[in-house]
């Protein structure tokens, strides 16, 4: 028990809808829109001082809740009875507590409402987690605005009471979680560009412009940002696209980054889940490097190449294609046994992403510290709060190299009205974001 902690007094929670400038396609989905979970969770302090909190994320069905029976319209309606059992399960918990124990205690809560909720669907973990994301977030800003301090000050056993042992087990007893988390944001942090698979990449490629202003193309993006980071969406079940998509960013990339003078630049791999075997991406690696060399150099990271569900693929394991680069765990991360399960594959890396939570991302944090793993934080095309929040994380975990921000490609229009209040944000300069400024209190969003 600490004089700091607090109890959850009120939760409310919207949504607002956005169209997409541009479709992105995930898994062989094009999609056009996105609806984004707002929530607003008021806690009180043992003194009874009352603070709000506010948290935001996409619902992403399409990518945490893949089905081949259920409509994207279907899967958002899902979504949002698991948004009302969270609201539920939230304003039920009103023991008093730190934020990461709220959070834990919710998010098993929240599954098995989830459960009695709709019995009738298999909801999968992962569309939970997405949309608890945004309660728990709430929360941790409302904490830390009741302190007055940006939430990553909060960490430390002054306002956490368990060590990380009573969380993530003997290994991590006498551990605190403060010891994994940056107290101050990284300055600047390189901006990961998405190269979607539907993304012209020259002038040739565009069969219709988008007229808003923004960049039609790779090269025109490269130029306006300054990137020096790509990542790459490939399809996963068509080798020679594949080799061939990289093949034609790396061309357009030697050539737009010669006329600017810059020498080095990175890419990073996603085939979302596409890839039949490890064999597959062993393969594509192999002729990338007989094409490309200087390309294949370029390779920081993979990310999760085949399906998500790793009891289900136990034998297909990653330990071949981890020697050539960081092969990253991604969907299938739901929790502390699913990174244990994922090393044992093979797996040498882990990608963190905010709509799975501040509390669980945090501990999580921390096991891959502990672990060695390649480290990197990606967004689900986050706008707005979300954004921030997402950047807070990458600026915050150590060995975190670099940062997502894909709603600025695809809708701007969610951006608009947090560019102002937070323009290095939300505006790149020399392929950078300035996450020096996210130091608020709370998340340091609103």
């Amino acid at each position: 028990m600490k004089p700091t902690d607090v109890r959850i007094a009120d939760v409310s929670f919207a949504y607002e809808d956005h169209r997409y400038r541009t479709p992105i396609k995930f898994g062989g989905v094009a999609l056009d829109k996105v609806t984004v979970l707002n929530v607003r969770v008021a806690v009180e302090s043992r003194g009874g001082t009352v603070t709000h909190g506010f948290g935001s994320m996409p619902l992403g069905n399409v990518w945490a809740w893949p089905s081949k029976d259920l409509g994207y319209d279907q899967t958002l309606a899902g979504m949002k009875v698991i948004a009302t059992a969270c609201g539920t399960v939230y304003a039920a918990d009103n023991t008093y507590g730190h934020p990461v124990e709220i959070g834990v205690r919710c998010e098993h809560a929240v599954a098995s409402a989830v459960t009695l909720a709709v019995p009738h669907l298999k909801v999968p973990p992962l569309a939970v987690l997405v949309v608890n994301s945004a309660f728990d977030a709430a929360v941790h800003d409302a904490f830390g605005k009741s302190l007055g301090l940006n939430c990553y000050r909060t960490y430390g056993p002054e306002f956490l009471g368990p060590d990380l042992g009573a969380f993530l087990g003997r290994p991590f007893a006498g551990e605190t979680l403060d010891q994994y988390v940056l107290t101050e944001p990284k300055p600047r942090m390189p901006l990961y560009h998405l190269v979607g698979a539907l993304d012209p990449l020259t002038p040739a490629d565009v069969a219709k412009p988008v007229g808003d202003g923004l960049p039609e193309t790779l090269g025109e993006w490269i130029v306006r940002d300054g990137l020096t980071h790509l990542k790459i969406k490939l399809n996963g079940d068509d080798l020679a696209w594949d080799v061939a998509r990289v093949v034609g960013v790396d061309a357009v990339a030697e050539d737009t980054q010669r006329q600017r003078g810059v020498a080095a630049w990175f890419y990073s791999l996603d085939f979302n889940e596409k890839c039949a075997n490890v064999g597959y991406l062993v393969e594509f690696l192999t002729r990338v490097r007989e094409q490309i060399p200087a390309g294949y150099d370029r390779i920081q990271y993979i990310e999760q190449p085949t399906k998500r569900d790793l009891t289900a693929d136990r034998a297909n394991v990653m330990h071949a294609a981890a020697k050539l680069r960081p092969v990253v765990i991604d969907e299938s991360l739901l929790d502390l046994d699913s990174l244990h399960a994922a090393v044992e594959m093979g797996y040498t890396g882990v990608a963190f992403k905010a709509c799975k939570g501040q509390t669980q991302t945090l501990l999580l944090a921390a096991a891959a510290q502990k672990m060695g793993l390649f480290r990197c934080v990606q967004d689900l095309t986050c706008p707005g709060a979300s954004l921030i929040h997402s950047a807070g994380i990458a600026a915050h975990i150590p060995g975190v190299a670099a940062i997502e921000s894909n709603a600025r490609q695809y809708c701007p229009a969610a951006n608009a009205a947090w560019a102002e209040k937070f323009p290095g944000v939300f505006g790149i300069r020399d392929g950078t974001m300035n996450t020096g400024i996210l130091c608020g209190p709370g998340l340091g969003a609103v």
